[in-house]
């Protein structure tokens, strides 16, 4: 099998807080009739596998993929430890109005609660509108008597950390950090493989039919972490034609890149596969004897763990994320 960079078909996901800049900031084909609030780029996630859009392998699904592949496509060590399951989720997410303030549980209560992997995950933000914010942790020491009164009296808005944000702001969500986006941001989401959200407070609203949403109040204090960071956002400086790092952890890596040039990828010492988040502009990919896949703003592709070499050429300038566990 000769492999090659991998796209996907996005599978929208209509939301009560969702817009539309997935479609005219991201160029998705998706209804502007529908409040679509994420796009799941590359997804293993049941009944949401992600199906191939490009190449010899276009309309089989990543399952179909792993399992043909296995340690070509994910790297040897990825496959090892996760088998057949992709460890990663992909998002885009577009908030035209706030989610709800929710928390994630970590590995060890999402075993033993759901059977599942916990949910570290990071955002980088695409887009912000001018007094745009995002809720991170807490604004102060608390314990969990302290949030039960604070929750129970209904203060729960008045503990919590707010950052405003602008495009280009990165921010890294272990799991037990309370947090939410905000009204009027466009992020691009990295995540383990989880679909377990403890929702804690929905803003009141209502859906169409005039129901509140679920609320999971008492699942919620046992995987809160009650800690106070003095800096929430990761900080980076921007370079051009260089790897920035933004995150490091043990689910996944991620860099950033702006590239005014060709750039040449070796990813001999890594055993993982890699996929690209393409921010801004458009982006050549060649590989193999010079076989090409483009990709441009709004779009990811997953580049297997058999390819090592890859040589990187924008039209004109290009952002992107690099991933990889």
């Amino acid at each position: 099998m000769q492999f090659y960079p991998i796209k996907f078909n996005p599978i929208p996901k209509e939301t009560i807080w969702g817009g539309n800049k997935l479609s005219y900031q991201l160029n998705k084909s998706f209804s502007p009739n529908l409040k679509i609030g994420e796009s799941w780029e590359v997804s293993g996630v049941k009944n949401n596998i992600s199906i191939v859009a490009n190449g010899p392998l276009q309309g089989l699904s990543l399952q179909a993929l792993i399992d043909q592949f296995k340690g070509q496509l994910l790297g040897e060590k990825v496959f090892s430890k996760f088998g057949n399951e992709f460890p990663l989720l992909i998002k885009f997410i577009d908030a035209k109005d706030a989610l709800s303030i929710q928390v994630h549980p970590d590995d060890e209560l999402a075993k033993q609660r759901h059977n599942s992997q916990g949910k570290t995950e990071m955002w980088y933000v695409v887009d912000a509108g001018f007094d745009s914010e995002l809720i991170l942790g807490f604004n102060q020491v608390l314990t969990q008597e302290q949030y039960l009164k604070k929750f129970e009296e209904g203060q729960i808005k008045n503990i919590l950390n707010r950052e405003k944000v602008k495009k280009g702001d990165c921010f890294f969500i272990p799991a037990g950090r309370i947090h939410a986006i905000g009204k009027d941001i466009l992020v691009a989401e990295i995540q383990q493989t989880s679909d377990i959200t403890y929702r804690i407070y929905d803003w009141d609203r209502k859906d169409a039919d005039g129901n509140s949403r679920e609320l999971h109040t008492e699942l919620v204090p046992a995987a809160t972490d009650y800690s106070f960071e003095e800096e929430y956002a990761t900080r980076y400086n921007e370079k051009l034609d260089e790897s920035i790092g933004l995150v490091a952890c043990n689910y996944f890596k991620t860099n950033k890149w702006h590239i005014s040039k060709r750039v040449e990828m070796d990813y001999s010492s890594i055993d993982s596969f890699v996929i690209y988040i393409c921010l801004e502009g458009e982006l050549v990919i060649e590989y193999a004897k010079g076989e090409k896949v483009l990709i441009a703003k709004g779009e990811s592709v997953l580049i297997p763990a058999a390819l090592k070499e890859l040589r990187l050429t924008p039209w004109g300038k290009a952002e992107f994320l690099e991933v990889y566990i």
